[in-house]
Order: structure tokens, then C-alpha cells, then sequence
């Protein structure tokens, strides 16, 4: 049986869930940077060339997290490769934004349709 949009959408969330307890239980804290960004906001991000405009921020399939160890900002993809490896094992399609072309390490989505 097909996973329709709205199911991967809720596997999503529970997924997040794991990785946001995982985090904690490592002995980091999160807070959330992006879940959610219009398609319009997409767009203008492509166009200024900090995003793509088919983001799967954009079907409620991603997110940004921000990363904290003893209250500092972590901003790197390496301190967010415990995590990313850990997002990757949950489930064949979770994708870790540390592997993009362009590192993007505190992104964590679900594949849809060809996208990461």
C-alpha cells in the first residue's frame, strides 16, 4: 500500500519526535529553526539562491533544528553528524541535509517524489 502525503507527513512528525528525544538524551538541546515555508518563500529563496523553490519544507516533509551543547550555538554540519547519521537510520528515505552538495546540517527531511 502507497503512503499517501498525509501519512508520510505524520511518520514525519513521529520521526522527528525520536530524533528530537535522541538529541536530548545525548545531552543536547534543540530548538526549531524552519518546519514550515510557503511555497512563495520557497521561490524567493531559489530566486536569491539560498534555497530551492521545491523545497519539502514546503509539503510539511522537513526541518531545520537548531543545535546547542552547554547553552552554546553548535552551526556546523559536524556538530550535527551524530544526529544526521542517527535521522538516517530511522527509515530508508530519512535524508540528512550533512550529505547535500551543499552541507546544509541542521536539515532533516524524508524523501517525496525524487526529493531530498
Amino acid at each position: 500500500m502507497t503512503e499517501t502525503l498525509r501519512q508520510k507527513q505524520s511518520r514525519f512528525v513521529r520521526l522527528t519526535g525520536q530524533l528530537i528525544k535522541f538529541a536530548y538524551d545525548q545531552g543536547y538541546e534543540m530548538t526549531f529553526a524552519e518546519a514550515y515555508r510557503p511555497l512563495e518563500q520557497a521561490k524567493l529563496m531559489a530566486a536569491s539562491g539560498a534555497g530551492i523553490s521545491n523545497s519539502l519544507h514546503t509539503v510539511r516533509l522537513a526541518i531545520d533544528l537548531n543545535l546547542f551543547r552547554d547553552g552554546k550555538y553548535l552551526t556546523t554540519t559536524a556538530a550535527h553528524r551524530p544526529l544526521g547519521e542517527y535521522w538516517e537510520s530511522l527509515a530508508p528515505d530519512c535524508c540528512w541535509g550533512g550529505r547535500f552538495k551543499r552541507a546544509d546540517g541542521n536539515h532533516y527531511s524524508c524523501e517525496y517524489q525524487g526529493r531530498k
